[in-house]
C-alpha cells in the first residue's frame, strides 16, 4: 500500500514538472511571435482621376492585402492635390481615395501632406479662408478618423505589439499662404503629454509627411547644398528633443519622392520613396512605383521597397 502510495505521489510530482517543462518551451515562443509583426507604409499616392492613378493605387492595394500586414499608414499627399483647388475637384479626390482606399483589408492610419490642405493657395484656388474646410478641416473631415470617429487634430498615436505609433502633422502655413516644414507648439505640448505616458523602453515609431531630415539634397546638388523649408522640418531639433530618454526607433517620411534610410544614434530615418513614383508618369530617378514594408521584432526593424508591378509609359519629352 506504501509502495501504490509512493508510485501515485511521484506521478502527481512528474506531470507537474512534465507540464511546466512543455510551458516552459511554448510560451517564450508563443510570447515571441506575438512581438513580431509588419505593416505597410505608403507614401505620396497621389490619387487623381487622371493618369489611371486610382488604378495604380488598387495595384498597389493588391499586393499589400496579399503580403497581410497588421496594419497600414500612409505618408501623406494621399491625394494629388487640394492646395490650390475648388471645392468640388478637392471633394473629388478625397471621394476618389475613400472609395479606393476601402480596398485594404486591414486598418489605414492616414499622415497628412501638405497637398492635403486645402484652399491654401488662395491666388489659384480660389477657397474662400473663411470655408468651413479650409486648410486641414477637409483632410480632418474625410481622412482624418481615429478609431471610427473624425478626429479634432491632424495628429494622434496608437500602440501595437509592444510598440508605440505617434502619426504626426509636419506641414505648416506662412503668412503668404506657402507650406514649409514645421510643427507647432501646440502639437510639440501634445508631444510631451503624450510621452509622458510611454514607459522609457518602449520602442517608439513617428510618421511624418516632410522629412526631418534628407540627404536628397546633399546627393544632388553637392555637400554644402542647404535644404529649403519646403524640405524638411525647421524646428526639426527641437521636435526631436522632445524625444530624449525615450526609445526612439524609427521615423518614417515622405514628401520627396526618394528613397532613403539614414541610420543615427540607433534611429532609422526612411523616406519611403512614393506610390505614384513620378506622379504617375513612371519612374522617378531610377525608383519605382512603390511602398515599405517594415517588420518589427522586439525594438529591431528590417524593411524592403515592394515594387506593385505598375507599369506606365513615361511622359514624352516637349
Amino acid at each position: 500500500m506504501a509502495l501504490c502510495e509512493f508510485k501515485v505521489f511521484r506521478g502527481a510530482i512528474i506531470l507537474p514538472l512534465a507540464l511546466l517543462l512543455v510551458f516552459s518551451l511554448v510560451l517564450p515562443g508563443c510570447k515571441k511571435a506575438e512581438q513580431e509583426f509588419t505593416f505597410a507604409f505608403l507614401t505620396d499616392i497621389h490619387v487623381q482621376p487622371e493618369k489611371q492613378a486610382a488604378e495604380g493605387m488598387k495595384k498597389a492595394i493588391v499586393e499589400v492585402n496579399k503580403l497581410k500586414p497588421d496594419f497600414v499608414i500612409t505618408g501623406g499627399d494621399q491625394i494629388m492635390d487640394a492646395l490650390s483647388q475648388s471645392a468640388e475637384r478637392a471633394g473629388a479626390q478625397y471621394g476618389l481615395f475613400a472609395e479606393t482606399s476601402a480596398g485594404f483589408n486591414m486598418p489605414v492610419y492616414n499622415t497628412i501632406g501638405n497637398h492635403e490642405h486645402f484652399g491654401w493657395d488662395e491666388e489659384n484656388s480660389g477657397v474662400n479662408p473663411e470655408h468651413s474646410e479650409f486648410g486641414k478641416g477637409m483632410f480632418l473631415n474625410r481622412m482624418g478618423v481615429v478609431n471610427g470617429q473624425p478626429s479634432d487634430k491632424p495628429y494622434h498615436s496608437f500602440d501595437h505589439k509592444g510598440w508605440h505609433f505617434m502619426i504626426l502633422d509636419s506641414v505648416g502655413r506662412r503668412e503668404s499662404g506657402n507650406y514649409y516644414g514645421f510643427v507647432d507648439e501646440a502639437q510639440m505640448r501634445w508631444i510631451t503629454e503624450d510621452l509622458s505616458k510611454v514607459d522609457k523602453k518602449t520602442p517608439i515609431c513617428i510618421s511624418v509627411h516632410i522629412p526631418f531630415i534628407t540627404a536628397m539634397t546633399q546627393l544632388r546638388s553637392g555637400s554644402t547644398a542647404p535644404n529649403s523649408p519646403g524640405i524638411v522640418i525647421t524646428n526639426s531639433k527641437q521636435v526631436l528633443g522632445l524625444y530624449a530618454g525615450h526609445n526612439l526607433k524609427l521615423v518614417l517620411q515622405g514628401h520627396l519622392h526618394f528613397l532613403e534610410d539614414i541610420y543615427v544614434n540607433g534611429i532609422h530615418f526612411i523616406t519611403g520613396g512614393a506610390v505614384s513614383a513620378n506622379w504617375w508618369d513612371g519612374p522617378r530617378n531610377g525608383m519605382e512605383e512603390g511602398f515599405l514594408l517594415v517588420e518589427c521584432e522586439g525594438d529591431s526593424i528590417e524593411w524592403e521597397y515592394v515594387d506593385f508591378g505598375w507599369n506606365v509609359e513615361p511622359a514624352e519629352k516637349k
